[in-house]
């Protein structure tokens, strides 16, 4: 099994990265268990956003750091923690962050990947059958360190190594959603766009202020920054775009949500949103396809759920979908429910 690292001192961020953070707290990842954390607590792992430095910042225990910091290890062994994804999944990548620890991160660090059916049931995370999926693999300090992962099994939970101790900004587990959708009960009302249930961010003309990924988050948004926002532009007639591939084609849209949740002065006037049927993304990516209408040109208004039903104008067979915006700015969340 080939594991590669994808560069050094972090310049640019490899494809992989494009795909859903599975351990995503925002998505419903969860950090478990830490062998120690003593300094920076363990649920910072998988905070939005790179980690922050704040100079004058301290607590009982030490200077304040925003990430997973364990203390100075005087004995044998090293320190690791249990993340469980939000999802189960097969995992393309890693972003081992050590923003900001810099004379305090770990040289080295491993990980291990488990598919686990009753989690609530273990007692001891260190005597189960780990597999690892990441081997020992060297880390810079203050910097995103990224290694692929060409392991295509399912994974529900992985287990972070740092050798032998010391501090990580965030952990970032790249990869696709698995949904068995013969569990889900017909004519069961799905938002195919939802990043839990498969849905992807694939491309965008801009996101200058916040990630086109943002849109298919869970619930709605927390700030203006918790949203798609491009910058403002200053062409006449200008359309800001994204697209979004759904977790699966689809002739049964029902209803589409176009949320400006907390866009008060930076919302864009018009909306309108278009589908096509593909059978892989680089057609898409290309513009050799056919988009047809699905929602014509809508007025938008501040901080709003806009919610379309008898607006829709086609319910054909689409698997990728278009948000347009007229002229720019900012959309917190697009839901696409469609029925089973």
């Amino acid at each position: 099994m080939a594991f590669t690292k994808v560069t050094e001192i972090i310049k640019v961020a490899p494809a992989f990265t494009q795909l859903t953070d599975l351990a995503s707290e925002q998505l419903g990842g969860k950090v478990l268990y830490a062998t120690d954390d003593f300094f920076a607590e363990k649920e910072n792992l998988i905070k939005p956003t790179r980690g922050i430095f704040i100079t004058d910042k301290y607590t009982d225990r030490g200077k304040w750091m925003d990430g997973w910091e364990s203390r100075r290890k005087r004995t044998a062994g090293h320190d690791w923690c249990v993340v469980q994804l939000a999802t189960l999944g097969s995992i393309a990548g890693f972003d081992i962050d050590t923003n900001f620890f810099l004379g305090n991160h770990p040289p080295h660090a491993s990980i291990e990947g488990i598919n686990l059916s009753n989690p609530n049931a273990v007692s001891d995370w260190d005597a189960l059958d780990w597999q690892e999926i990441l081997p020992k693999s060297h880390l810079d300090a203050g910097s995103q360190n990224f290694y692929e992962c060409h392991n295509n099994q399912l994974f529900t939970h992985i287990r972070l190594h740092i050798y032998p101790d010391g501090g990580v900004a965030r952990l970032r587990v790249y990869g696709k959603v698995f949904k068995d959708w013969s569990q889900v009960a017909p004519n069961t009302e799905v938002d195919l766009a939802a990043a839990i249930n498969g849905g992807t961010a694939l491309a965008c003309n801009d996101m200058f202020f916040s990630a086109m990924g943002n849109l298919i988050m869970p619930n709605r948004g927390a700030n203006m920054g918790d949203g798609w926002e491009t910058k403002r532009n200053r062409t006449p007639n200008n359309c800001d775009w994204v697209i979004l591939k759904l977790a699966k084609p689809t002739d049964n849209i029902q209803r589409i949500v176009v949320d400006t949740c907390h866009f008060k002065g930076n919302y864009p006037d018009t909306c309108s949103i278009e589908g096509c049927l593909a059978d892989n993304d680089e057609a898409v990516l290309q513009d050799a396809v056919e988009w047809q209408i699905i929602l014509p040109k809508q007025k938008l208004s501040a901080d709003a759920e806009h919610e379309y039903i008898e607006q829709l104008v086609n319910r054909g067979v689409f698997s990728h979908i278009r948000l347009n915006i007229f002229p720019d700015g900012g959309v917190s969340r697009l839901r696409v429910n469609c029925k089973l």
